[in-house]
């Protein structure tokens, strides 16, 4: 039984969806005009293993993840870059993707632009000023009238009069109210603008969220998720909108991951003190990256630092050890190790303890290797599938735990040449001359390499 704690309601519930056997669920995605850091890289992968426990436990999923690719941000960036919008977003929407593949990251089902959706936008502006809900300020801005919806709180706990003893309007705005927020912005001088009834200009954030989640998804859907930083404004202000406009409960399941803190700060652009996922992936490999993301509970804080990833790594490292050299085979019917990590995963996406169960198999899989090899083949063949339901256990072991070959001219050796100098070391050890096979050991394991001696003969891995 599925449960996940709802931000809405500050509890666990168990999940019951609008339709039973499926699941349609919207994240909030990348507003585009920068590389992503290791921070969006957590919401993707968060959402990406739902999305995969979701599919594994039977349920048809469609997921939407939206991309903002027009507001004050973008705007700023292409003229310091001195490019026009749409080349700036381009570009890094292709960076993302790759991003994203990088970290073993699906696409979403449905993948929907704020400038693709104008007429959506447009659409539900208009029905939320003839509900009076919305209105034009006469400048060609509109605004939404926040006191106008009761219900205005509900997911952050804001009241509307703590709201306005803090807000002030800022110059050039027109709005009635100082906690009123703009749904539509009247064009400036050399920014991007759409024609509409209000006159030309472009969509406030907000409002980009609700039209394209309900022309995805329809007026309510089963789960909504983001990042913790979006619940408030982001994620009141879409609620506000939307139930006004559809007049229809918006999403049932509000879910949100903890920020990635660096010295106890959030890690953000704005405050310069993030780590591009580019810059993570030149120095770490990307399971390594993805187990740290995952290693601790989504909704929790998630605390960078080069040890953790380090001791993400050898982590990896251990799981990829108790699969390496076993043949193909089926998985058990039934498990124990299979039904825990059910119930962990079940348990609010438990992922901490979906992890230690796959510790816990690997284990097994080593005391059964020589004892009952066909019981280890089986069991291996369980924990790549579990693996697999967290997007890790992907590779090869063999060429996982040699990590990526250093090409010549590099520092370090390549493939061929550690295999060459394995050969020699065999046969010193054949030849009973010790201090060669010594000398050798040594060598690689000088350059990162670390070499076991088996029964089946001698392995490695690069360090």
């Amino acid at each position: 039984m599925l449960q996940i704690y709802n931000s809405l309601s500050n509890t666990k519930e168990r999940f019951t969806p609008l339709e039973p056997g499926k699941v349609r669920m919207y994240v909030c995605g990348m507003t585009v005009y920068d590389y992503c850091h290791l921070g969006h890289a957590r919401a993707m992968v968060v959402f990406d293993m739902v999305v995969r426990h979701l599919r594994a436990s039977g349920y048809q999923v469609e997921y939407v993840r939206n991309i903002t690719d027009v507001d004050d941000k973008i705007i700023r960036r292409a003229a310091e870059l001195g490019v026009d919008m749409d080349t700036l977003t381009a570009r890094f929407i292709a960076a993302m993707h790759e991003d994203a593949a990088a970290l073993g990251v699906l696409p979403p089902d449905q993948e929907p632009r704020a400038t693709r959706a104008m007429p959506a936008i447009i659409d539900m502006i208009t029905v939320l000023i003839d509900k009076g809900y919305a209105y034009e300020a006469g400048n060609g801005d509109v605004y939404y009238s926040v006191s106008r919806f009761e219900r205005y709180g509900r997911l952050s706990g804001k009241r509307v009069a703590e709201l306005r003893a803090g807000s002030r309007v800022e110059v050039g705005e027109a709005k009635r109210d100082p906690v009123d927020f703009a749904l539509w912005k009247a064009a400036r001088p050399d920014e991007p603008a759409w024609d509409s009834p209000w006159g030309r200009g472009r969509p406030g954030w907000h409002i980009e969220c609700s039209a394209m989640s309900t022309e995805s998804l329809g007026a309510s859907f089963d789960i909504h998720g983001g990042g913790l930083d979006l619940q408030f404004p982001h994620h009141e202000n879409e609620i506000a909108q939307s139930e006004a406009a559809t007049g229809c409960h918006y999403a049932n399941y509000w879910m949100h991951n903890g920020h990635v803190r660096i010295n106890e700060e959030k890690m953000s652009k704005s405050l310069g003190n993030f780590f591009t996922v580019r810059d993570i992936l030149a120095r770490y490999r990307a399971e390594q990256v993805r187990y740290f993301l995952l290693a601790s509970h989504y909704r929790g804080p998630l605390n960078y630092s080069d040890q953790e990833l380090d001791g993400a790594g050898h982590a990896v490292e251990r799981l990829y050890l108790a699969l390496r050299g076993l043949p193909d085979a089926e998985s058990p019917a039934q498990s124990e190790f299979a039904a825990r990590f059910q119930a962990a995963m079940d348990d609010d996406f438990n992922t901490p303890g979906a992890l230690a169960v796959l510790f816990e198999l690997a284990r097994e899989i080593n005391r059964q290797r020589e004892q009952d090899p066909a019981r280890a083949a089986s069991l291996g063949a369980l924990l790549r599938g579990l693996g697999g339901r967290l997007g890790l256990l992907q590779e090869d072991p063999e060429q996982y735990l040699r990590g990526e070959a250093v090409g010549p001219g590099e520092d370090g050796l390549d493939d061929a040449r550690i295999e060459a100098l394995l050969a020699e070391r065999t046969q010193a050890r054949q030849d009973r001359d010790f201090a060669t096979a010594d000398r050798i050991r040594d060598q690689l394991q000088a350059q990162g390499v670390t070499i076991e001696d088996g029964a089946g003969g001698t392995t490695w891995r690069r360090a």
